[in-house]
């Protein structure tokens, strides 16, 4: 059963779409990756699907027993977020507010999920230190981390490689994959076609036209070749 299938669904901003009639479906262990031009509603459709912006139209459906509230995600940082004066152990263990209710504190269980996901990471060592001090591939291990106390099932990441140097991007490409290897469902908005011609199960190209394909179909259409071929890269694995 599907985790996420959208129907004929439309998003945009105060009653004006950005994207219109999108139709598509994400299975458990998948990795989509969602590419387009700037400006063509990536983040906004990522917004509506974490029901932070209603639906002009259609439908979202959530199967095989995800709730909302299980959907992690890790957000483009702004400038005042890389300076949040918190340590890292507290920002990770906010990953795990949901599961609290309304209780006023984390309880050994949240806790060391907080510890566990953090080692996963590889930030253990970091758990004191205050976050802003952080390098911003240290800082996205850390929000990668807090998104993991929220769910083990679907994580959803916006541009989670803006701003890193070529090294630490394709390290945090490689940690992102996997998770998807031990069992998370990935939604990624990238800018990067090849990466995702690389790492994705799926693509959902949005903008004009728009297509929704496995990795092969997409890179054998007449879209992903003109992408692909713009970027100069072929995106073989």
């Amino acid at each position: 059963m599907a985790l996420l299938t959208c129907k004929n669904l439309s998003v945009g901003y105060g009653g004006t779409a950005v994207q219109q009639n999108l139709s598509f479906s994400v299975n458990a262990g998948d990795y989509l990756c969602i590419v387009g031009e700037n400006g063509a509603g990536k983040s906004t459709l990522m917004k509506t699907l974490l029901g932070l912006t209603p639906p002009l139209s259609g439908e979202i459906e959530t199967g095989d027993g995800l709730r909302r509230t299980e959907i992690g995600y890790l957000p483009q940082q702004t400038v005042v977020q890389r300076d949040f004066p918190a340590s890292v152990r507290e920002i990770v263990r906010s990953g795990c507010q949901n599961r609290c209710g309304l209780r006023p504190f984390y309880n050994k269980e949240e806790k060391k999920l907080a510890e566990d996901n953090m080692a996963r990471m590889g930030v253990s060592h970091l758990a004191g230190r205050c976050y802003r001090e952080l390098s911003g591939g240290q800082q996205q291990r850390v929000l990668l981390a807090r998104a993991l106390c929220a769910t083990g099932k679907l994580l959803l990441l916006d541009e989670p490689v803006a701003g890193l140097d070529p090294k630490v991007t394709e390290e945090m490409y490689q940690l992102i994959q996997q998770l998807n290897r031990e069992g998370v469902t990935i939604i990624m908005i990238s800018h990067d076609v090849r990466a995702a011609a690389r790492y994705a199960s799926h693509i959902l190209h949005i903008g004009r036209p728009c297509l929704f394909a496995s990795r092969e179909d997409y890179m054998a259409s007449e879209t992903g070749k003109f992408f692909l071929a713009r970027e100069g890269g072929g995106g073989n694995a």
